[in-house]
């Protein structure tokens, strides 16, 4: 476990349920028949008396002989089950524990691969267990589950397992926390702090070296903001000859609009606007933990975006890192424009694959909802982004960028234009324009901007900040 991270379960394997468990969760199917090795007897009867049905996602207290309190938990149909199914009934358990501060379960004798249930009972009972204490360093007292046994648990699994959720729920803390108290600044301090307890390398530039490194799309956002930006470099490195991929992430800490200013209640969650940001730090500060083989540098753009008489007008035209130029129509479509002069910066370093993470458009949200994310880029990386995703229980569907669409990022004045005349296929308009930054090699774009932040808790996901993207990294470079 990462020391001095946000404050999870630990978690433990064990070959039996230990005697100071208060809480047994047990895997129960649609049949209401229990695998071998489930560790407790279910009253069939009992269960169909309360219309439980063994869904995932379902759960029943059972009394046991010796007193102490048994969840049925249900996973589906007996030899259909999926790793998000015992996912979920993992995140069940955490949140039906009541005041348990141990619980164990049998969970993973449902399944027959022991590392991949490890994995999804780990990561559905730790991130569910999160609850956001209102402070960067939340204590103990403020989780109300402090340790889980998993009973037939893989230890290697689990280890990195409960790696991947620590880093996910610092994620999440740093989303959660107000935007005054998150500023670029700070950011760049508690990143600074998380790097050197890894052994990240961390490179900061201040307001005069982004000058000076002429990332004129950063600091054209920047302008309207009394909060100096910054431009944060991480880099792990553990073989020089061997491949490095770049993550690049939105780092708006707070997004007004700027100029062309949000509605009131679009802009109550902006705090939200550095969820890829979060996802990319905590993504290479995880793949550092579990002694990832591949190399890896992360760059993250951060600055607020506000109103006021220094902020770039629609109309203005900036010069992005690489040297296109680019007329600023919209000033809320501003993550784009941070995120040109990052993506540049990556592909100057001759990245062998670059990933960006951002909570980009709300169209993304449209096309897919809140429960599954966007991916774009080229064939052979977004199809393993989809694949990590679906490991880990966050979904990514690719949506296309097609090159008749291109047109409409065309300016009568600059290289391009920020947004398109035309009110459709936000999202993969924004995917257009990030490409022209984003070189000739092997890209996928991660559009986040719904699941990065949630109205309500859904299975292994809490209210507020989710840490998407942050697990679908670490196993997409982990597994390179």
């Amino acid at each position: 476990m990462i020391p001095d991270l946000t404050v999870t379960p630990s978690f433990a394997a064990a070959a039996e349920v230990p005697a100071d468990a208060e809480v047994l969760g047990v895997p129960v199917f649609s049949d209401l028949t229990t695998p071998a090795g489930a560790g407790a007897e279910i009253d069939a009867a009992y269960l169909r008396q309360r219309r439980f049905e063994g869904k995932p996602g379902q759960v029943q207290a059972l009394m046991a002989d010796d007193g102490s309190t048994v969840l049925a938990l249900g996973v589906g149909e007996r030899g259909k089950l999926s790793a998000d199914d015992l996912r979920r009934a993992a995140a069940t358990l955490a949140r039906q524990a009541g005041a348990a501060r141990h619980v164990a379960t049998t969970l993973t004798a449902a399944l027959d691969d022991r590392p991949v249930a490890t994995r999804a009972v780990v990561e559905g009972a730790g991130l569910a267990a999160y609850r956001y204490g209102g402070a960067p360093n939340r204590k103990k007292e403020n989780v109300r589950l402090e340790a889980v046994t998993v009973v037939g648990g893989d230890d290697a699994e689990l280890s990195r397992t409960q790696i991947g959720v620590d880093v996910t729920c610092q994620a999440r803390d740093w989303v959660n926390r107000p935007p005054r108290d998150l500023t670029p600044r700070e950011l760049a301090r508690l990143t600074t702090e998380a790097a050197r307890r890894t052994g990240v390398k961390v490179d900061v530039w201040d307001e005069k070296r982004i000058e000076a490194e002429r990332l004129g799309g950063l600091l054209g956002v920047a302008a309207g903001s009394d909060e100096p930006p910054r431009l944060i470099r991480l880099e792990h490195t553990v073989a020089k000859k061997g491949p490095t991929v770049h993550l690049v992430g939105k780092g708006i800490t707070f997004d007004s609009g700027g100029l062309s200013l949000k509605p009131p209640a679009s802009m109550m969650t902006m705090k939200c606007d550095m969820g890829g940001a979060a996802a990319v730090i905590n993504a290479i500060l995880g793949l550092a933990a579990i002694g990832s083989q591949v190399n890896v540098v992360c760059w993250v753009a951060a600055t607020e975006n506000m109103p006021s008489g220094t902020a770039i007008h629609p109309g203005d035209v900036l010069t992005a890192r690489n040297g296109k130029t680019i007329e600023v129509l919209n000033t809320d479509a501003e993550g784009r424009l941070v995120l040109a002069d990052a993506l540049s910066l990556a592909v100057e370093e001759n990245a062998d694959a670059i990933i960006d993470a951002a909570t980009l458009t709300g169209a993304q949200r449209v096309a897919l909802g809140d429960g599954v994310a966007a991916v774009m880029g080229t064939a052979d990386l977004v199809g393993k982004v989809i694949a990590a995703g679906t490991a880990v229980g966050e979904p990514f569907w690719e949506l296309p960028l097609p090159k008749a669409y291109r047109k409409q990022l065309d300016s009568d004045v600059a290289d391009l234009k920020n947004i398109s005349s035309i009110p459709a296929a936000g999202s993969i308009i924004a995917g257009l324009f990030l490409q022209e930054f984003a070189g000739d090699g092997p890209w996928a774009h991660l559009d986040i901007a719904a699941p990065a932040y949630l109205d309500s808790e859904d299975g292994w996901l809490t209210k507020g900040a989710t840490g998407w993207g942050t697990r679908t990294l670490i196993e997409l470079v982990r597994s390179w």
